[in-house]
């Protein structure tokens, strides 16, 4: 069962330093020339570029109890009262919703409460027109807007702005890769729930973005609840017994070998999460699989655990009849459940030299359980 206690942050998250100097940021490592380089002299959004400190190190996380704020709403006698005066667009029927007329900047705690139910109900919402948001102290983005849901999540081998590791970064221009490779892959999709080899992995996620191509580099999202109830009863039954490791290994290898800026600020670590998990708010069960960090079937041969595996994954990324994509309009903000879709990243414009920059926020929440 889920835990029933609050957990309490009692300093601004953002100050965390372990070193006592700021030190130069790592040159990142060579690309292969594709564009010119980004003139950043100018950019708005310098202080939030990608910085890699090889001496910026973190210690093991610690378990934390974690009550979503979804559970207020549940006994609200008009649980969506934070739309009114809002123009609303369902993506799909059951998944995905675009909203105009909400100021995030502005909800007071009942409405956070059940802003958290709406996206745990439809997995993945864009608030358009959020200029207020974009624009706002990180320090309200972190611990003030952020840390209501969950633990902050400093990722493990991101680059980070210099002065905020609690934001995870996405970027990508015609001249630097820090968080995509795409030349060695027919596609850049990679579906994947965010960092899933966490004993307590995310759940209501934030991204925005600072600069975006005029066109592409939407993300994609999928139900993981409705690919869970396309499969057969049986089938879902037999899933419900079993377990899968999630390991942060790989990432932090493939980090130690050079790649995404090359560093590793916390040691890798590996978790056994249930195949289905249940939302602790909603009660509905979910997939909890992804090809990007999921390894294997415990006490299952090599070959049954591949076979799968591979089938999950297959469903997953062609179940165009539970999928949807967030088309990246300036001054939007997106949140989704971690716990019930995953997403990917689609590098579509990479060949027209635009940039791509954006922060996430990673609240961690309870460990996965069914």
């Amino acid at each position: 069962m889920p835990s029933t206690a609050t957990e309490t942050i009692t300093q601004p998250l953002q100050s965390l330093s372990l070193r006592s100097e700021p030190k130069p940021a790592a040159p990142a490592p060579a690309e292969p020339a594709a564009a010119a380089e980004q003139d950043d002299s100018n950019y708005k959004y310098k202080r939030f570029l990608p910085s890699f400190d090889q001496d910026f190190k973190l210690p093991p996380l610690e378990p934390f109890e974690h009550v979503d704020p979804g559970h207020k709403a549940l006994s609200d006698p008009d649980p969506q009262s934070f739309l009114r005066g809002a123009t609303r667009d369902d993506l799909t029927p059951d998944f995905g919703t675009e909203l105009t007329g909400v100021n995030l900047r502005n909800l007071d705690e009942r409405e956070r409460a059940q802003l958290a139910l709406f996206v745990a109900q439809r997995g993945v919402v864009a608030f358009r027109e959020q200029e207020d948001f974009i624009d706002a102290d990180p320090e309200w983005q972190l611990n003030d807007f952020g840390a209501f849901w969950g633990r902050l999540h400093i990722h493990p081998t991101s680059g980070q702005p210099a002065e905020f590791p609690h934001f995870h970064l996405v970027y990508r221009d015609g001249a630097k890769t820090y968080n995509f490779e795409t030349n060695t892959r027919l596609t850049s999709s990679v579906w994947h729930s965010d960092v899933s080899y966490e004993a307590q992995p995310p759940g209501l996620t934030t991204l925005f973005l600072y600069d975006s191509p005029p066109t592409g580099g939407d993300t994609g999202y999928a139900d993981q609840r409705a690919a869970y109830n396309h499969l057969s009863p049986s089938f879902r039954a037999y899933l419900e017994t079993l377990q899968v490791t999630h390991s942060g290994v790989e990432q932090a290898e493939h980090s130690r070998k050079g790649s995404r800026g090359g560093v590793v600020k916390r040691e890798p670590v590996i978790n056994v999460h249930p195949l289905v998990r249940r939302h602790p708010v909603t009660g509905e069960k979910a997939l909890y699989v992804n090809p990007q960090f999921s390894r294997s079937i415990v006490g299952l041969k090599q070959e049954e655990s591949d076979a799968i595996l591979k089938l999950l994954y297959d469903h997953i990324k062609s179940g165009a009849d539970f999928q949807t994509r967030v088309r990246w309009k300036p001054k939007t903000v997106v949140l989704w459940d971690n716990r019930t879709t995953c997403h990917t990243a689609i590098v579509d414009f990479a060949k027209g030299g635009s940039r791509r920059h954006g922060a996430r926020i990673t609240p961690q929440a309870e460990r996965p359980f069914l």
